[in-house]
């Protein structure tokens, strides 16, 4: 899912977003709470009228923004105090009050409202905050069921696995939620600075005890290669800002692995980001080009590499589905990772935020 994380996703149309046939966009309840304001939002007739956006959208709970950006006050059963991080103001969510705001934001996906503990942290701290998001994820699914949509569209509720990287504490989260009965399951508290090693073998934890047939959505995930691995565990949902902040850095992706477009050997290099690509980017202007174009600091540099990177994500994501149904995802998954990591590794943008 390509993340409008304030109602856009950056230097992109929503238009552009249906021409690469991004099928679901991701919003964040913190910021859009704070800015524009749940009121606003519901005055235009919900986020996809405001916004433009035709296709489903998805709605964190912020709980994540909560932890990471806001000055945290207190975290209690009744739910998180925090002080913004626009103006120093006030604010005290709970897991009620998000359900609310996701009401009048109109998200089609609503998640529930969890604490994200920090890596490291101690086994006695995440039993703790699991307790904490287990309760949420219990208000959260009688506040969602007691209240109806408010512009005719339906609405779901995926709760969210926690544990940090503690098998039994991932187990037991994962199997009370289960027992709830949520149409839909996301694994969080991953990719926060763990070993990669770590994330994995917690994924796999998850999802050999969440549902097959509900969709299971790791959060923050992340680089190809990862999504390739995450996928062959299980997984079938991914969000996160990579293709767009490391395109607005210069950064795109091929398949022959990430490429610093704006570096200086590709100033006179006239070929495509990715001679196999079929994006607008790729089929209209050049390395060279676009290397210009972010040296001369000209906007459309960000917005061709953005355009071109979440092209990629997405035609990766179609090519799976199909390796799946023909049955041969284990082969297309051996031979896309040794062509894409035969490359020497680029130090990418952290994937969370």
């Amino acid at each position: 899912m390509p993340v409008g994380t304030q109602g856009t996703v950056k230097t992109l149309s929503p238009d552009e977003l249906e021409q690469i046939d991004a099928q679901i966009i991701l919003g964040n309840t913190y910021h859009l709470y704070l800015r524009p304001g749940q009121d606003l939002i519901h005055q235009a007739g919900g986020l996809h009228k405001f916004m433009n956006w035709k296709r489903p959208i998805l709605t964190d709970s912020g709980g994540y923004q909560v932890f990471s950006l806001a000055e945290l006050n207190n975290v209690k059963l009744e739910g998180v105090r925090f002080q913004s991080h626009l103006d120093g103001s006030y604010h005290f969510f709970t897991p009620e009050s998000v359900i609310e705001t996701q009401r009048y934001l109109g998200s089609d996906i609503m998640m529930v409202l969890d604490e994200c503990t920090t890596y490291p942290c101690t086994l006695d701290q995440a039993i703790e905050s699991n307790k904490i998001t287990l309760d949420w994820a219990k208000r959260s699914l009688n506040a969602f069921l007691n209240s109806k949509p408010l512009y005719g569209c339906e609405q779901t509720l995926f709760a969210i696995v926690q544990g940090s990287t503690y098998k039994e504490v991932r187990q037991q989260s994962a199997t009370v939620l289960v027992e709830m009965d949520f149409p839909g399951y996301a694994i969080g508290g991953l990719s926060v600075g763990e070993p990669k090693e770590a994330m994995f073998e917690m994924t796999q934890v998850c999802t050999e005890i969440l549902p097959e047939n509900t969709p299971r959505y790791l959060m923050g995930v992340g680089k190809p290669e990862d999504l390739v691995e995450a996928i062959g565990l299980g997984v079938d949902m991914f969000d996160c800002v990579m293709p767009t902040r490391n395109g607005r850095k210069g950064m795109v992706f091929t398949r022959n692995g990430p490429v610093i477009v704006k570096n200086a050997t590709y100033k006179d290099d006239f070929t495509p980001i990715d001679p196999e690509c079929k994006c607008y980017t790729c089929r209209n202007f050049t390395r060279a080009y676009i290397r210009h174009l972010f040296k001369a600091e000209e906007i459309l540099g960000m917005r061709l590499a953005s355009l071109h990177n979440l092209y990629f994500y997405l035609e990766i994501m179609s090519l799976i589905r199909k390796a799946i149904l023909e049955d041969r995802y284990q082969t297309w998954k051996r031979e896309f990772l040794d062509r894409y990591k035969a490359h020497d590794e680029i130090e990418l943008e952290p994937t969370s935020g």
